[in-house]
């Protein structure tokens, strides 16, 4: 059975998607749920921080809280490794996905910490390497404003980025078109990727790290990219709050047939 916070919370959460509680609606003061028998003070508190963490609402001093007119963000497929962003142009990926979600990007909404570590089992195996072979570790925060989103870690053979902006640690993107033009700069360029999604319960530090509620979800996901000839320039994990983001993929349908009659 779910805790009474949580019952309350989803109660709240279908009156807000069903329109019923509508955006810029201010919800009953905590008290007020109190009084109505929904539960106590810290009931009603947990529940509100819940629908303040899946993106459902917002909480400010003087104006309570209210229902968000706030979309999730677009977590673009295909298009957001187009190479005209990143080649010809200075976007990089998660820029990509603000400016389709129609929102706008800060400067100091991603922060970085470089080191050089022993790959681990699945970092080697993805590389092709030796176990414990040495990588360069990139591990980057990204906000929305002042809300953590999505954290994402890559891991590079050192003989591909050493000396570059990718084992920089100075916060934000390796430079104009973040770290797909700084391969491609030395040589590397990127020709196709896989990437693997597993949706679970974060983990603890997840939770601190992106402010997430006990119990809530992530989206776990790899990311192996390849050169066309098939060397792998970066393997990536990105742990994502799965209330903060609408995946969204466009892509061509194959067929398989068409080219076998040829």
């Amino acid at each position: 059975m779910a805790p009474k916070w949580r019952e309350l919370a989803d109660r709240l959460a279908e009156q807000i998607k069903s329109g019923e509680l509508p955006p810029g609606r201010r919800l009953p003061h905590i008290r007020d749920l109190v009084d109505a028998g929904e539960g106590s003070k810290s009931t009603v508190h947990a529940a509100y921080k819940a629908l303040e963490a899946e993106g459902l609402v917002t909480s400010s001093r003087g104006h309570g809280t209210v229902v968000r007119s706030r979309a999730p963000l677009k977590r673009l497929g295909i298009a957001r490794y187009d190479k005209a962003k990143w080649r010809d142009g200075d976007e990089v990926a998660f820029v990509a996905d603000r400016i389709a979600s129609g929102r706008a990007h800060k400067r100091g909404e991603q922060t970085q910490n470089v080191s050089r570590v022993p790959a681990p089992p699945f970092v080697a195996t993805a590389h092709g390497l030796p176990e414990g072979s040495e990588v360069y570790m990139r591990a980057r925060l990204i906000r929305e404003g002042d809300r953590p989103t999505h954290t994402l870690t890559s891991y590079y053979r050192p003989e591909h980025v050493e000396g570059t902006q990718l084992v920089d640690p100075t916060p934000g993107p390796a430079g104009k078109g973040g770290g797909y033009r700084v391969l491609y700069d030395a040589g590397y360029e990127i020709d196709h990727m896989r990437e693997q999604l597993f949706a679970r319960a974060a983990a603890s530090d997840e939770s601190e790290l992106l402010q997430l509620m006990p119990g809530e979800w992530v989206v776990e996901l790899h990311r192996t990219t390849f050169t066309a000839d098939g060397t792998v320039v970066e393997f990536a994990i990105g742990i994502h709050a799965a209330s903060r983001f609408a995946w969204e993929y466009d892509f061509k349908v194959p067929d398989s047939a068409e080219g076998e009659a040829q």
